[in-house]
């Protein structure tokens, strides 16, 4: 099978081949590139604050902010968005609160969904981002089923299905992808690539020439394309999100990345990484690379690079604070977030619970 050929925008050096530049303002170029810094920024901080027992768990996007963000500023924000565990940045592209963001981290009464979601597992009606699952690749079939959905309504609504290279070797791919096809769903599934299913390495979990070729066995588009390179990620999700909202179906997307950090908090990769392979790929850093770019372009100065840089672990840091000084989420949530109309023997419990906190006898266990 032959290997699709990577789609680039910007070489390693921040050369520019202009004929494929998409067509985005200078102020949206600055803005992605604040993005992928504020990702970073994030990202830095939550792994200090796993380390030191303030949060529980934590997975970093460190190494595939091209991806992440060039994809997600693609989409309009009524499409609909299917997370994986390295995309919680694309919430924050669709405008959800920083405070809010770090609250459910922190599992405080800032958080939504009140502490009951794993850190990293956010969700958001308002902003169409559905709630990450942990198990691999179920996101997939629920990405296929919301388009086919949309299909089905009429709606010119896409949606954008996240993976890793290891969900593609699932139940769950094979089936979203063969359904996706035959009903021409208007879905973008984006694989990211980062070359490691946890800790085996993308050559033990597939022998494909890549992601974007196994497309051709399911009757749509694959595209590679150099996930370092935000530029080049924007334009090829930008391409088949129109495609997909046009009745053209879906595509599937290989962004070729880095996993830079341990597949979450809980990893160690020194224990399985190629030490060599790994400074290779550190070499080709998508921060680093978009920079040179916005440098050589005349976009951004080492001064505005500071302020910028200074500006996004500022807005972090505050929210850290925000959350960290919040109280936990009330009791009283344990109840009314499981029914819609609480049932009797549950009105019961709760008052209960209620009295004893109110009388004192509740030890301090239940916050106010």
């Amino acid at each position: 099978m032959a290997e699709a050929t990577m789609l680039q925008v910007l070489s390693p050096s921040g050369d520019v081949q202009s004929d494929l530049l998409p067509e985005l303002s200078e102020e949206r170029m600055v803005d992605l590139y604040r993005q992928m810094l504020r990702t970073r920024a994030i990202d830095t901080r939550m792994l200090a604050l796993q380390r030191q027992g303030r949060i529980g768990f934590y997975g970093t996007c460190r190494g595939q902010e091209a991806a992440t963000i060039g994809s997600g500023a693609a989409m309009l924000p009524e499409d609909w968005v299917y997370p994986a565990l390295r995309e919680g940045a694309v919430l924050l592209l669709r405008g959800y609160s920083l405070e809010q963001y770090m609250g459910q981290l922190v599992g405080c009464a800032l958080d939504p969904t009140h502490g009951r979601q794993m850190p990293c597992h956010f969700g958001s009606d308002a902003h169409n981002y559905v709630t990450l699952s942990s198990v691999i690749g179920t996101q997939i079939n629920q990405a296929m089923g919301t388009a086919w959905a949309m299909k089905i309504k009429k709606h010119k609504k896409v949606t954008l299905g996240y993976m890793g290279d290891g969900a593609t070797s699932s139940t769950d791919f094979h089936c979203a992808l063969t359904i996706a096809a035959v009903h021409k769903v208007p879905a973008v599934f984006f694989c990211q690539n980062n070359q490691w299913a946890i800790s085996v390495p993308f050559s033990k979990q597939t022998a494909s020439k890549g992601i974007a070729a196994k497309a051709v066995a399911y009757g749509m588009p694959g595209v590679a394309v150099d996930g370092n390179d935000v530029l080049a990620v924007y334009r090829a999700t930008k391409e088949a999100a129109d495609r997909a909202r046009n009745g053209g179906g879906p595509t599937l997307i290989e962004a070729i990345t880095y996993r830079q950090e341990g597949h979450s908090s809980s990893d160690d990769p020194t224990r399985y990484r190629d030490a060599k392979i790994h400074e290779e790929w550190m070499q080709r850093d998508p921060l680093d690379r978009y920079r040179r770019f916005l440098e050589l372009e005349g976009l951004v100065s080492a001064e505005m690079d500071a302020e910028i840089e200074a500006e996004v672990k500022a807005s972090v840091n505050a929210a850290i604070l925000a959350a960290e000084a919040s109280p936990m989420p009330d009791v009283n949530t344990l109840f009314t977030d499981v029914y819609a109309e609480m049932p009797e023997q549950l009105l019961e419990q709760r008052e209960d619970v209620l009295q004893e906190r109110n009388e004192g006898t509740a030890d301090g266990a239940f916050p106010l």
